[in-house]
């Protein structure tokens, strides 16, 4: 059977941050098949002399809720007849179509989508040219402190409510975040403040704009290896500012991805040293998540709470009563030990509850640390008054210091627990991040233009308008467009396909997984 499929060829629609995602095996017997190649953009697909009656609409899709979602709509555009590419995006809910004018009208993709049982809304701009101050960046954030599902919506619900931003997806179990937004009207230190104003940590990663970057530079040996570099660095146009870390053999660059693209730093780099040198580029993503140290921090938190709550209950042991019955005026001095002890817990251990409550309830939210402050509070302080109330009136009432510090105790022992699973569900889908293809066969025209020659490059060091080539049972780099080729795509760690997709011309196919 695939020896009577013909070639693929596609287009990607992916630009900017590369979202990994599960690989997914080909059909076997595949081995006829030639080769996929991929293109990351749809600005150059269409030349020559029937661009005139070619048109691009964007369409807002409502409804849609997975992967198979976006799947349906897909198909659903593809099958009328004169569309000649389209491609969904669940995070924007839009669709970007290219059809032919003179048999297909912008009303026949949006009855195809009603009809897939999803509501569609022609966006009356689609032909306009974005300006630079409508250019939107995805950003991706480290968020500390959600322990539910509650604090993902909450998160999610006040970074859509920032102006500017567009779209924002958060996942507990990375503790990583997604933000569509608009830098002419927002920035990613405004986000970072909302998200801590909602009683959260956020550490901002990397942005699509790719405008700060970390490479790994390999050949450096000594100081003169430093300088050919620190020379090569400072003749690069269109690089701002660089800094140097020759222990690491690391150098940080902060560029304008309008003047030079990070390829053409790496080109540089290994073109002026005469191929001594090598760059490398370092993907914050895939760098360790600070779980061990949230873990150690948990974990000293809970042992400072621990150790001050076994006193509170020592006092009540025989042998010391002769210490504990004792009086300092009209107090005894066991309700003033357990009244110290507890403070302490109270405000130095258990002070992050109530910056944090403080924090969701000033954004009219509450959480898991609104409800331990309050209950906590409760205890401690109803057990001040009882004392107070029984010095005065010498009528003495229970006090229940023991509760608010033993509530505190296990709270910060579940926390510590919940931080070390997190970390191991972390650890899982880093391997499966690290499954991706580490580099790409980019396919570029020879000096004279005509032939293309391939050329084996970083993954990251991709870009929109790249052709790639991906051969049978390879890897595919990067979300696209089939421009070229024909093969089959199990896609079911996705959708829950489990019968191979066909893939053919103007099929979108998604990064990582396995071409047929």
């Amino acid at each position: 059977m695939a020896s009577a499929l013909r070639d693929l060829q596609l287009t990607a629609v992916s630009g900017g941050l590369r979202r990994p995602t599960e690989p997914i095996t080909a059909r076997d017997g595949a081995d006829d098949l030639e080769d996929v190649r991929l293109l990351d953009s749809f600005d150059n697909e269409h030349r020559g002399d029937d661009a005139d009656k070619l048109k691009t609409i964007q369409v807002k899709v409502t409804g849609m809720t997975c992967s198979a979602c976006s799947n349906s709509v897909e198909s659903a555009i593809a099958g009328v007849h004169g569309v000649h590419a389209a491609t969904v995006s669940l995070l924007q809910n839009k669709a970007h179509v290219v059809f032919d004018t003179l048999l297909v009208k912008a009303e026949d993709v949006k009855n195809a989508i009603e009809d897939a049982g999803f509501e569609a809304e022609v966006l009356q701009d689609s032909n306009k040219t974005p300006s630079k101050s409508q250019k939107t960046l995805f950003g991706q954030f480290r968020i500390g402190g959600m322990t539910c599902a509650a604090c993902v919506n909450s998160v999610e619900g006040i970074l859509r409510k920032l102006p500017g931003v567009k779209g924002a997806v958060v996942a507990l179990a990375t503790s990583l975040g997604e933000v569509e937004y608009d830098p002419s009207v927002t920035n990613k230190d405004e986000i970072v403040n909302a998200i801590e104003d909602a009683g959260f940590e956020a550490t901002f990663l990397e942005s699509s704009e790719q405008n700060k970057v970390l490479f790994g530079i390999e050949g450096l040996i000594n100081d003169k290896d430093l300088d050919v570099l620190r020379d090569i660095l400072k003749n690069i146009k269109g690089l701002k500012q660089f800094e140097l870390r020759g222990i690491l053999s690391e150098v940080e660059v902060i560029f304008d991805p309008e003047v030079i693209s990070l390829r053409f730093i790496v080109d540089a780099i290994q073109r002026e040293s005469n191929g001594k040198l090598k760059a490398n580029v370092r993907n914050p993503c895939t760098c360790a998540a600070p779980n061990d140290v949230e873990a150690a921090k948990m974990f000293r938190l809970f042992i400072a709470s621990l150790l001050l709550s076994i006193p509170v209950f020592l006092t009540r042991l025989p042998f010391l009563k002769w210490f504990t019955l004792r009086r300092l005026g009209p107090f005894l001095m066991n309700d003033l030990l357990k009244c110290l002890l507890v403070g302490i817990v109270q405000f130095g251990v258990g002070g992050r509850f109530y910056v944090a409550a403080y924090r969701a309830l000033r954004n009219r939210s509450t959480n898991m640390d609104v409800l331990v402050a309050l209950g906590t509070s409760a205890s401690y302080f109803y057990s001040v008054y009882a004392l107070l109330y029984g010095a005065l009136t010498g009528f003495w009432s229970p006090v229940y210091f023991e509760t608010s510090s033993m509530l505190i105790t296990f709270v910060l022992l579940g926390k510590y627990l919940e931080v070390l699973v997190k970390g191991k569900t972390s650890d899982a889908i880093k391997k499966l991040v690290e499954l991706a293809p580490a580099t790409a066969l980019l396919l570029v025209k020879d000096a004279e233009g005509k032939d293309s020659v391939e050329r084996e490059i970083d993954a990251m060091l991709i870009q929109p308008g790249d052709i790639l080539k991906v051969l049978p049972g390879a890897k595919i780099p990067s979300d696209g467009i089939v421009v070229w080729g024909a093969s089959y795509a199990d896609e079911s760690m996705v959708t829950g396909e489990s019968v191979p997709v066909p893939k053919g011309l103007s099929s979108s196919v998604i990064g990582d997984n396995l071409s047929g």
